[in-house]
């Protein structure tokens, strides 16, 4: 059995060991700061390090993103129908959906002024007819002496103005797609131009009035018919001012709804208007979108982005997120990292925020690496140096 005062002994000879033998590291030195440059440089394994995230900036590839529009019938392939006669429908010729050829039977129409224009045109042939026997007769009596010339020449006036009326009767009897060969007053309304018929807002039994076509307002009177091809529709985007420098006729369009989730259907820039709405300071945009299976509908609203043309990807513009970017003296600057652990502040000039993403006109190119957390206190290290 040991003694307690050797067990004191070898306690303390014990804790003097342990303390003798703690190896105590070295502090890491501080970060390398030069304010004249811009650059702060942390040593390896530095615990500034873990609070720094750093992205790398990529091309920009779209000059307007997520923009809602609303798509409508391309008017260049579209034609609404409205009756230039008044009546009744009595018969309907044609279904939605139905495909739609030129001069293709819409609808019958018991018409009193279709059957009037009928009348004038057949009155006008008969009229003609009788003049120039008229005119026949009294020149083969004036070549016998039976009738004075001033009997011939009336009968020639006659027989030239019996010529006009029957021209003009049959030029209004035409223009309702009529010919003095009809057989009864009901009016066939027909479409001029192929298509797809895509509105039906008359029932048998409907009276129509000419008239009402011309107030040309959809709340006062709609068309007849609407006959369009669906395969191509016109899309309205109302884009914002500080994105009209990005926007170009002819760039490539892609559109994507929630109702079809999976698909993008493709398009283009097909006019860019010339005045800016002074509410919403937005110019309205119209694209072309190609419809081939006709999954779109008219009136659908989508979202639209605007895809660069190659040449402006050519001026290797950029886009970074938005918080790398930070304001210094009325001055935009991101950091850089330019090797591991080193960061230079870079003045640049930007675009307009879109979905989170800054567009880069000059200072940095594809492929650096920006700091996307991390920039206050990097920026705090370069103030700090200047004060001192």
């Amino acid at each position: 059995m040991k003694s307690p005062g050797l067990i004191l002994f070898l306690a303390v000879g014990l804790l003097g060991c342990t303390k003798d033998s703690v190896v105590t590291a070295p502090p890491l030195p501080p970060p390398t700061v030069n304010s004249d440059k811009g650059t702060v440089h942390f040593p390896t394994n530095a615990p500034q390090l873990a609070s720094i995230a750093v992205q790398t900036a990529q091309p920009r590839t779209l000059a307007v993103t997520h923009v809602t529009g609303r798509l409508y019938w391309d008017d260049e392939k579209t034609v609404r129908i409205f009756t230039p006669v008044a009546g009744r429908v009595i018969a309907l010729r044609a279904e939605l959906g139905q495909t739609i050829t030129n001069r293709t039977p819409l609808a019958e129409i018991d018409s009193p002024d279709f059957g009037q224009a009928l009348a004038n045109a057949r009155t006008a042939v008969g009229n003609l007819a009788a003049a120039q026997k008229v005119y026949a007769r009294s020149q083969e009596l004036l070549q016998h002496g039976a009738a004075a010339e001033k009997d011939v020449e009336a009968a020639q006036a006659a027989y030239v103005a019996a010529v006009a009326e029957r021209d003009r009767a049959e030029a209004v009897l035409a223009n309702y797609g009529g010919s003095d060969k009809s057989t009864n007053s009901v009016y066939i309304l027909r479409s001029p131009l192929a298509g797809v018929l895509v509105e039906k807002n008359i029932t048998p039994g409907q009276e129509l009035r000419a008239d009402l076509m011309l107030a040309n307002a959809p709340n006062l009177y709609a068309p007849s018919f609407v006959v369009s091809d669906p395969t191509t529709l016109w899309l309205q985007l109302d884009v914002a001012e500080s994105d009209l420098t990005s926007l170009q006729k002819g760039e490539r369009l892609q559109i994507s709804t929630a109702a079809l989730p999976d698909r993008v259907f493709d398009g283009v820039v097909d006019n860019i208007g010339d005045t800016m709405d002074p509410t919403t300071r937005t110019i309205k945009v119209r694209g072309l979108v190609s419809n081939p299976d006709k999954l779109l509908k008219a009136e659908m609203y989508v979202m639209a982005d605007v895809v660069m043309n190659t040449i402006q990807t050519d001026k290797a513009t950029v886009q970074i997120p938005a918080e790398a970017v930070f304001m210094q003296n009325n001055q935009y600057y991101v950091f850089v990292e330019q090797t591991s652990g080193q960061f230079q502040r870079q003045l640049v000039k930007i675009g307009a925020e879109q979905d989170g993403k800054v567009p880069i006109f000059d200072g940095i190119a594809a492929g650096q690496k920006v700091v996307t957390e991390g920039c206050l206190l990097l920026e705090s290290l370069l103030e700090s140096t200047d004060k001192s």
